[in-house]
């Protein structure tokens, strides 16, 4: 059933929220073919949001240094080094195709004397993560104070003032991204839940989110979802059409597990690679079930106790 209450299924999210005249949704459709890892949109989500710094460290396995999406991270710029994939050894070698202008930007690489077989067959995958801002979000439905709200725009946003910092969210969330602040010392805002809110600040006064604003390829798009959708099916068919056949869209889907993303990317290859679960269900879907059985158990419970006092003897 799709309706006010609706845990599932393909909505409108902000009219099932209450507001009679919302604008349309807003979202970020991020084209990862085109990103080239300059992490910009982190520095401007931390200047415009004062998210303090995070811990900056090479791990020694990526050229990554901010890791992941957490409190003090609200957008992260993956580096995935894709090795080549050799063929089995009883199949034939695959032939080398001719590299495909998939309108990446580049600065070209100096002269070289290693022949092409001798250098190493790896793929750059860089792809900026943030906040799926999810057509049904667990994260709303579990959080017992108010905290997160349904904005107009359709986007999930975290009150601070109002957060009591219990965490049903963080668990409740299927990809990841809710984190509670641990630090820096002396953040009023230490314990509290903590994600991207695209920039709701900016929204009412008719600006774009900071991070598309600052992203030089354009990889970060920021728009009227639907429009996005129709965008982005738009881009995976001209990619298919140069010979990029790994590239997909994830989290477009209405008829997805989360009822479809507001923010949602274009793929070059399996959403695992990215760190990305491949099939989301929001948390909270059996809830109403959940609750249904568990009146049904206590009211039992209560017919059986009554029937034992009616049948006691005097």
């Amino acid at each position: 059933m799709i309706g006010r209450n609706s845990l599932f299924g393909p909505l409108d999210p902000a009219p099932d929220a209450g507001y009679a005249d919302a604008p349309p949704r807003k979202g970020f459709f991020t084209d990862t073919s085109v990103c080239i890892g300059c992490k910009a949109c982190e520095v401007a989500c931390k200047e415009w949001n004062d998210v303090p710094e995070n811990l900056f460290q090479m791990l020694g396995t990526s050229y990554d240094n901010s890791h992941s999406l957490n409190a003090n991270q609200w957008r992260h710029v993956a580096f995935i080094e894709r090795p080549g994939r050799a063929p089995a050894p009883d199949q034939p070698a695959v032939p080398t195709t001719p590299p495909v202008d998939i309108g990446m930007p580049t600065v070209g690489a100096p002269p070289s004397d290693v022949p092409d077989e001798a250098k190493p067959d790896f793929q750059w995958l860089m792809s900026s993560d943030v906040c799926k801002h999810c057509t049904h979000a667990a994260c709303l439905d579990v959080c017992p104070t108010g905290s997160l709200f349904r904005s107009e725009f359709g986007t999930v946003v975290v009150q601070d003032d109002i957060c009591n910092g219990c965490g049903y969210c963080v668990a409740a969330c299927p990809y990841g991204v809710i984190d509670r602040r641990k630090g820096p010392d002396g953040d009023p805002r230490v314990g509290i839940a903590q994600k991207c809110t695209l920039c709701y600040d900016r929204l009412t006064d008719n600006q774009r989110p900071a991070c598309a604003q600052a992203c030089p390829t354009e990889s970060i798009q920021f728009g009227d979802v639907e429009e996005l959708r129709e965008r982005a099916s738009a881009r995976v068919a001209t990619l298919h059409e140069q010979g990029v056949m790994d590239a997909r869209l994830y989290g477009n889907d209405p008829e997805d597990g989360v009822g479809g993303t507001g923010a949602f990317f274009l793929l070059l290859d399996e959403p695992e690679v990215y760190g990305l679960p491949p099939d989301p269900v929001v948390t909270t879907k059996d809830l109403p079930r959940m609750y249904q059985r568990a009146a049904m158990a206590a009211a039992a419970m209560l017919a059986g106790a009554a029937v034992s006092f009616v049948r006691r003897k005097p």
